[in-house]
């Protein structure tokens, strides 16, 4: 008997490619890129040659007035991302759920970093009264979690996962851990991250980890092409609705998947670099695939962690061959549209995975025009593929060696579908 699945009942996100679950995943499928130059007046001018850079999200919006001074960016990504989530569930916590029973967990790789370079600088030139009183909520890691809490009246669990860019898709993993323990009814999770600027873009390009020597932004992603040369950072955030399907029912709620396994490895390789046969990797897809209690033959599609790096996409190619063989499962990297959004990643293709569920729609990966021989899978290429969908497994693996995997499937309540149809669909792979 199989353990207990999650409904994912309301999707939300903030992306280079757009804001809402319609928006954005039909850019997906679309095979449309959310990549540019930063502007003049970003303050990654000059340091990023390309960024995913998704859409404003003003203070006021999500936050009192009272309490705007000196909120990160990633903060305000990730309370824009939650609010249109719920508001996508239909659900509000203190009227449709016991507020102790009801859970939040959020992830990010750096936190509000921006905020304390500003802070720090200010400090260096005017002193000890130059550092705002407000910093601290505005910039620290768990200020996502808390304030979620705070908006929504969430008083049950509350954590925030820092495992760099596995930490979105780890935030997924311990709101299906918390329902599957009978700890909560409903779970917000997922992942924001804002790193565009001067101090994070140098440190990846001085370690040579980003794209280079593409003149045009849209060009300069490209999972698993042989000409790839690393990856585009991006920002951005997803808020994922997680909710104990009787509880969904009860309330007459629908649902685009479920969230039905989980998995994690760890390297200990190196601090930076993959283990280059992929074994971690595919130790976490194997243990989701038993926590969903799934044969590797029932994934129907791989939304890969892809990044665009020589050695990452390599790993991962060898790592997908080996627990699913040469004739496995449709897969691409969204990443080729959005940049890699770091500890948000995880998240964002989280619901990329679970609307592949719901519309029956593989997107492409975008500018693999030429597949590296050592990354030898089957890729969604140059448009998306539109077929039934049992089940997609998403992965995420980061610095550190740690190796995240989720795996998706038809809701068991009522199905929710988007009707995506726009742009054609056929696809190669």
């Amino acid at each position: 008997m199989n353990a207990p699945a999650a409904q994912i009942t309301g999707i939300g996100w903030v992306t280079p490619l757009g804001r809402g679950v319609p928006e954005v995943f039909r850019a997906v499928a679309e095979g449309r890129s959310g990549l540019t130059a930063p502007a003049a007046d970003h303050p990654a001018a000059g340091w990023l040659r390309a960024a995913g850079i998704a859409p404003p999200v003003p203070a006021g919006e999500v936050l009192p007035p009272t309490e705007t001074r000196c909120a990160d960016r990633f903060l305000l990504l990730a309370l824009a991302a939650a609010n249109d989530a719920l508001d996508d569930a239909e659900l509000t916590i203190r009227q449709d759920c016991d507020p102790e029973r009801a859970a939040v967990v959020l992830a990010t790789g750096g936190g509000g970093l921006e905020s304390y370079e500003q802070q720090a600088a200010g400090r260096r030139e005017r002193g000890r009264a130059a550092v705002s009183p407000y910093l601290l909520p505005g910039m620290l890691s768990n200020m996502p979690a808390a304030r979620i809490a705070i908006t929504h009246g969430i008083r049950g669990y509350s954590s925030t996962v820092i495992t760099a860019c596995a930490a979105g898709a780890q935030a997924l993993a311990e709101g299906l851990r918390l329902i599957r323990g009978g700890e909560a009814d409903v779970v917000v999770c997922g992942g924001a991250e804002a790193p565009l600027h001067p101090t994070i873009a140098a440190a990846f390009d001085n370690s040579r980890a980003l794209a280079a020597g593409w003149d045009d932004p849209t060009q300069a992603s490209r999972p698993f092409d042989a000409r790839r040369n690393g990856f585009v950072l991006g920002e951005g955030s997803a808020v994922l609705v997680l909710e104990r399907a009787e509880h969904a029912a009860a309330r007459g709620a629908s649902a685009y998947a479920e969230l039905s396994g989980w998995g994690a490895a760890t390297d200990a390789h190196h601090p930076t670099m993959p283990r280059p046969d992929g074994a971690g990797a595919a130790s976490a897809m194997r243990a989701a695939l038993r926590s969903a209690g799934l044969d590797a033959s029932a994934v129907d599609y791989v939304n890969a962690h892809g990044t665009g790096t020589r050695l990452g996409d390599r790993a991962e190619a060898l790592a997908l061959r080996e627990v699913f063989g040469a004739a496995g499962p449709l897969v691409s990297s969204t990443k080729g549209a959005t940049g890699h959004l770091l500890g948000a990643a995880g998240a964002v293709e989280a619901a990329v995975s679970a609307l592949a569920v719901a519309e029956g729609l593989l997107p492409p990966t975008l500018n693999l025009e030429q597949p590296d021989t050592d990354c030898e899978l089957r890729h969604v290429r140059s448009s998306a593929v539109r077929r039934p969908v049992r089940h997609t497994l998403s992965n995420s693996f980061a610095f550190g060696g740690h190796n995240l995997s989720l795996v998706f499937g038809p809701p068991s309540i009522a199905a929710k579908q988007l009707g995506v149809s726009a742009g054609h669909f056929g696809g190669d792979s």
